[in-house]
C-alpha cells in the first residue's frame, strides 16, 4: 500500500488507505556540564534511564537483567509504571542506532497506549560541555495531544535529573 506524507504545524499525517495516524514531534534541549564522552558513557547504562525517568516512569526489564547493555538491532521489553505506581503494561524499545562515532542514539519504541514513540538523542560538544537534545515523535491516535504534553514534562524532568546526576558526579 502506498503512503503519502504531509507535514503541517510540526505534525505528520500518514495516510495508508482507510487508517490515518497522527504523530507530533517534541524537542527538549539542555546544556550539560560534562563532555560528550562522559554523557554517552552514562547513556549506555540502564541504571541511568531508571534514575532520570523516576518518579514519572519506572522501567523494569521483563528479562530481569538490570545489567543489560544497549545494542543496535536489539529489542528490549520493560514493565512500565506511570508515576512509578500505575502499571502500564509492556514497553518495547528497538535500538536502531547507538553510535559512539556521532554521539547519536535512535530508538523505535511502543506500548499498548502509544504505538509510535521514536526517540532520538543527540549530543554535541559545546565548549567543554554537551548540548543534549531529546527529539521524540509520538503517535497515540486520539491521545497524541495529551501524550505529547506529558512527554514534554517528562523529558524536561529527565534533563533536570541528568543535570543533578552530572553535578553530583563532579563532586565525587
Amino acid at each position: 500500500m502506498q503512503e503519502y506524507h504531509r507535514y503541517m504545524n510540526n505534525c505528520s499525517y500518514i495516510y495508508g488507505g482507510e487508517n490515518m495516524k497522527k504523530t507530533t514531534t517534541i524537542r527538549i534541549s539542555s546544556t550539560f556540564p560534562a563532555s560528550r564522552e562522559a554523557v554517552f558513557a552514562r547513556l549506555q547504562e540502564f541504571k541511568t534511564l531508571q534514575y532520570v525517568a523516576a518518579p514519572y516512569m519506572s522501567f523494569s526489564p521483563v528479562s530481569g537483567n538490570e545489567e543489560m547493555v544497549w545494542e543496535p538491532g536489539r529489542s528490549y521489553q520493560f514493565k512500565i509504571r506511570f508515576f512509578s505506581t500505575i502499571p502500564m503494561g509492556i514497553h518495547t524499545i528497538l535500538v536502531k542506532d547507538f553510535s559512539a562515532q556521532d554521539y547519536t542514539i535512535y530508538t523505535n519504541e511502543k506500548n499498548r497506549m502509544v504505538p509510535i514513540w521514536n526517540h532520538r538523542i543527540e549530543l554535541k560538544e559545546q565548549q567543554q560541555q554537551t548540548a543534549y537534545s531529546d527529539i521524540v515523535e509520538i503517535g497515540a491516535g486520539v491521545l497524541t495531544g495529551i501524550v505529547s504534553w506529558w512527554a514534554k514534562h517528562f523529558y524536561r524532568h529527565r534533563q533536570k535529573k541528568w543535570l543533578r546526576l552530572l553535578r553530583n558526579q563532579k563532586g565525587d
